[in-house]
């Protein structure tokens, strides 16, 4: 019955564009005629609400972009620091991104700048990367062209310019969710109420105030974008060019996104499993999700080509699933309508899907060469508690904050700003919608060509079941990791702040009620606007003067012990200078100072994190041959070693770094809740400051400050007593 019901469905929305077009200004004269209202009244009101949404919408994210702005500026006096007091800012990975992006700017040419990034020999010692590949630097090859090709040296500076361009993108994002929110309700106050609880919960939403160059900042805008297009796209009666623009935009941000991020396939894989769901319960438009597999796999294509032949494209869960649901629906297609046969098969297609989409998957990774994270898998295992594990970089990994499931407080805060109370209540209404509509296509009644208002079935609109499958799907991953909540929790926002503002939602609940005191029609209508203009008021209220004062307060961010530290290595070390040191701390050299070093704060590579793990054996408890041996294997002619690291006082005592060296060097037992530390050599951090043999023969200190002891190594051994 399904299936029949499926074929009913396409053959009723088969109706090409101009038959569209024709009907619709029959039905609208009709519809004018009962309303008495002329065809030309109700465009000039359309026009205006156009109008007055969109000039919101841009405001919206144009305020907000200008907010983060101030905001950054407060935060780090930007303005009066000094160019190498602003790159200290960029911390960790950050500080990678932003060095490539200066070595673009101070290449002869363009062309010179990108070869030598996808040749570069002179970042990591012992070791030639293609940067562009290996980091997804695309962002900073638009930006460098961007800020050249503008004309902007000579207006701007160019750390000015990159941070500009990334809190732009902020605004674009925020004006896609309110667009999106607007597109589903019908009403631009819900993209307005989406805009309030995104900022309110800035915390949860978005990490742009930790690390600005990182990959999800600059990605996850074009991805809020193709969310948006795809909402559009999905709706019912949509016309002929609204529907080829929203196609034409989901196809530009889908390949915009998978180039900026290098994880974007596995956001877009989830996205694909909730329109999967979609399809197989007949709830939209099957050629419209086939359109949409179809951007998945020229996307996967197309990147592949662009970024270098990256395999990881090609062995990716998301080519896999688009592949076995086009090969599975073309089996199901070929099948005879309504026999026993096809009934069978369409009980079966979940599983003949999983079964395909695994089998392609496997397949594809025992032919196609690729290098593909292993400690990822492994990390999933760990993390399952299906296995366990000494290994540092596992339980490193493990004890980031990110990685792990999220605290109370981060719930306490959604409730604070009242946003989770009525998302939940909003997921709860459309998900009871959501499944009705599915019970009445089992039992074989027909989707309404056409859902008003006053039938109460929000759960009949494909871009609502769409959002509440993502949505929860979404949810389920930032249960898990809390990094996967700035994924989840802007569209937490979206949802919740469409429910409010949606007459169909209320008339649904009513529906169920059975209201008959109140005409159910009236009451919604008065709800959709009363509810989030209160909620609006309190937030306004609450959270306004808070804003206010943040934005006023000048904070102070000041490391004189790290510019003191990379002051005196552009004057003092040698210009072939390799350095060796905790990886988040060589990210930061690399940037300021521009010297080699011996490891990145990057974790999608192998042979770096066997690097930074051996490197971190600084802070272990191994003698001084096996510290020299290490670090001279990677020709590290400088050590710098971190106080802060050495003498961590972590309020978890089993994540510091230390314990995890003294976990995976055996060095510490656990016998029945308690531990066991052994070992004849002593930390190696605490040893070496003390300036005796066997440390003083192979190090030689030529620097130190409160923070930072920096040690020549050695080339000549010289066994003093």
């Amino acid at each position: 019955k399904i299936s029949s019901g499926a074929a009913d469905l396409r053959q009723r929305k088969k109706q090409n564009c101009t038959e569209s077009v024709k009907m619709a200004p029959e039905e609208r004269n009709k519809e004018n005629s009962k309303l008495g209202r002329s065809p030309k009244y109700l465009l000039i009101q359309r026009f205006a609400k156009l109008f007055f949404g969109c000039l919101a919408a841009v405001t919206s994210g144009m305020m907000y972009a200008v907010y983060l702005s101030t905001y950054h500026e407060r935060k780090f006096w930007f303005s009066s620091r000094q160019e190498l007091e602003r790159e200290i800012t960029f911390q960790g990975d950050s500080a990678v991104y932003y060095s490539f992006y200066k070595e673009l700017l101070k290449a002869p040419s363009f062309e010179r700048g990108v070869y030598e990034l996808t040749h570069n020999n002179k970042t990591v010692s012992l070791k030639t990367i293609n940067a562009v590949q290996q980091m997804t630097l695309y962002p900073e090859l638009i930006a460098s062209v961007l800020y050249q090709v503008s004309g902007s040296e000579e207006v701007i500076e160019p750390v000015y310019f990159y941070i500009g361009i990334v809190f732009g993108l902020q605004g674009i994002y925020v004006t896609a969710l309110f667009v999106t929110s607007w597109v589903m309700s019908g009403t631009w106050l819900a993209g307005m109420l989406t805009v309030a609880w995104f900022i309110i919960n800035r915390t949860d939403t978005t990490r742009i105030d930790y690390s600005i160059p990182s990959r999800e900042n600059w990605a996850l805008p074009y991805f809020a974008c193709q969310v948006a297009a795809l909402t559009g796209y999905l709706k019912k009666n949509l016309n002929c060019s609204a529907e080829k623009f929203c196609y034409l935009l989901v196809s530009a941000s889908t390949y915009t996104f998978m180039m900026m991020w290098e994880y974007s396939h596995y956001l877009l894989f989830v996205q694909a499993v909730s329109l999967f769901v979609l399809d197989s319960f007949a709830l939209a438009q099957t050629e419209k999700v086939h359109e949409v597999y179809k951007i998945y796999l020229f996307s996967l294509f197309l990147g592949y080509l662009l970024q270098f032949e990256n395999s990881a494209l090609l062995v990716s869960p998301l080519l896999s699933l688009v592949a076995a649901l086009m090969l599975s629906k073309c089996l199901q297609v070929n099948m005879k309508k309504g026999t026993f046969m096809s009934r069978l098969l369409k009980i079966m297609y979940l599983y003949l899907v999983l079964t395909v989409t695994v089998t392609l998957n496997f397949l594809l990774k025992m032919f196609v060469p690729h290098k593909e994270n292993v400690h990822l898998l492994k990390f999933i295992e760990v993390k399952l508690g299906l296995n366990t594990t000494k290994n540092f970089t596992m339980n490193w990994l493990l004890c980031q904050e990110s990685l792990q499931a999220p605290s109370q407080d981060f719930f306490l805060r959604l409730t604070q700003s009242s946003l989770l109370p009525f998302y939940i209540l909003v997921l709860m209404i459309c998900l009871f919608s959501v499944t009705q509509v599915i019970f009445r296509r089992i039992c074989g009644e027909p989707l309404k060509e056409t859902v008003k208002l006053e039938d109460g079935r929000i759960g009949e609109r494909p871009e609502i079941v769409y959002h509440v499958i993502h949505t929860i799907l979404l949810g389920c991953l930032a249960m898990c990791l809390e990094g996967m909540k700035y994924l989840w929790t802007p569209y937490v926002c979206m949802l919740a702040a469409f429910g409010v503002c949606s007459p169909e939602l209320w008339m649904t609940l009513f529906k169920w009620l059975r209201l008959k005191a109140v005409h159910p029609i009236l009451l919604a209508l008065i709800l959709s606007m009363a509810v989030p203009t209160i909620i609006g008021f309190s937030l306004w209220k609450e959270f306004f003067p808070r804003i206010m004062t943040e934005l006023s307060e000048l904070q102070e961010f000041y490391d004189p012990d790290t510019v003191e530290l990379m002051t005196w290595i552009k004057r003092q070390a040698p210009v072939a200078a390799v350095f060796a040191g905790s990886p988040q701390l060589m990210g930061v050299i690399k940037l300021c100072t521009g010297w080699m070093v011996s490891s990145l704060p990057l974790y999608n590579d192998d042979d770096l994190l066997k690097r930074n793990e051996n490197i971190y054996q600084i802070y272990s408890k191994r003698s001084a041959e096996d510290i020299y041996k290490i670090l001279t294997s990677y020709k590290a002619n400088f050590l710098v070693i971190e106080d802060s690291i050495c003498n961590e006082v972590g309020p978890v005592r089993g994540c510091r770094v230390k314990d995890l060296l003294d976990i995976a060097n055996g060095h510490v037992v656990c016998e029945e809740g308690d531990s066991y530390a052994y070992s004849k050599h002593g930390r190696f951090c605490h040893e070496i400051k003390m300036n005796y043999s066997p440390y003083v023969n192979y190090f030689t200190r030529v620097y130190w400050n409160r923070s930072y002891f920096v040690y020549r190594i050695n080339t000549v051994i010289s066994f003093q007593s």
